[in-house]
């Protein structure tokens, strides 16, 4: 009996972790690169911004 009491605990602590642990919604505006560069996108040699 007492083996299967810790058995249930240990699947119910496994299943719980997973359950609070899982895939989060990432914020698109965070990441990086989702927005170009200012040097992406313009024609090579055709004047890009000198700084």
């Amino acid at each position: 009996m007492k083996k299967l009491l810790s058995l249930f605990l240990a699947i119910t602590t496994l299943g719980l972790s997973l359950i609070f642990t899982g895939c989060t919604e990432v914020d698109e505006s965070t990441i990086p690169w989702s927005r170009p560069k200012d040097w992406e996108g313009g024609v090579p040699g055709m004047g890009g911004t000198s700084r």
